[in-house]
């Protein structure tokens, strides 16, 4: 959205402001999220970086790559992916939160490419990507196995996809279920379908039947005495995210 555009309507940008400002709310509604996010961008950094040979400590070190990140919401890694450097795309099948993602990025100085659209859609228009993120979405989609086959064709020769998401056991479904929507109250009840999460060894094999190679997998552990995040090479039990690479 552009200030110069013609047909801005004032209270609509007002909605979207309000709705901006509760993505961007480390305490309001999407707080697990903001939570996570050290850790998954720790991650994310140091797959790149050790993928691509780059220097994570450098200001601007993902210079020249380009990226996606499906499932984008309100933009919360694509910021700091731009910040590093990578020229970034952020797509969400919800339209509202792309003007949501869209103001954000203009209130903060940011260039970011975001679209209304679906990973299925874009790989059928020919785009290519160095690394496709694809955080907390796969539990979500009707066809698992036809969605990563869709980011897989959205990666160049060698690419990094990046994925992450929830443990089928009975302690995801206490943590994840009953603790993070019934007790806490961080999201919204229903957010979850506990039959739709998927085990490490399913998604690995899932991930290699869409035509990718297993990097890595690691856990996020929660600890609810420091109340942080943490990555682990052993906990995957509850949520965990892997690395893989498209053939070259």
């Amino acid at each position: 959205m552009s200030a110069a555009t013609s047909t801005i309507d004032p209270a609509e940008v007002a909605k979207f402001e309000a709705m901006a400002a509760e993505w961007w709310d480390p305490a309001g509604k999407f707080k697990p999220l903001h939570m996570m996010n050290p850790v998954r961008l720790d991650y994310i950094r140091s797959q790149i970086a050790a993928e691509f040979d780059r220097d994570p400590t450098a200001k601007r070190p993902f210079e020249g790559l380009r990226l996606l990140d499906i499932g984008c919401g309100g933009g919360l890694l694509c910021e700091p992916m731009a910040r590093l450097g990578a020229t970034v795309v952020g797509a969400d099948a919800a339209e509202r939160n792309i003007p949501v993602a869209q103001l954000h990025a203009e209130q903060s100085g940011l260039d970011i490419d975001y679209r209304h659209t679906t990973a299925e859609a874009m790989a059928a228009a020919g785009e290519k990507f160095d690394v496709v993120l694809n955080m907390e979405v796969v539990e979500h989609v009707a066809d698992p196995l036809a969605y990563l086959t869709a980011c897989r064709e959205l990666l160049k020769p060698g690419g990094l996809h990046l994925c992450s998401t929830i443990n089928r056991n009975a302690k995801s479904f206490g943590m994840a279920i009953l603790g993070a929507e019934w007790v806490m109250r961080w999201l919204p009840k229903g957010t979850h379908d506990w039959n739709k999460f998927i085990t490490p060894d399913e998604l690995y094999d899932l991930i290699r039947r869409a035509g990718m190679e297993p990097l890595d997998r690691k856990g996020y552990v929660f600890n609810p005495v420091s109340w942080q995040w943490k990555i682990s090479d052993r906990d995957l039990s509850v949520n965990y995210v892997t690395a893989a690479v498209a053939p070259v």
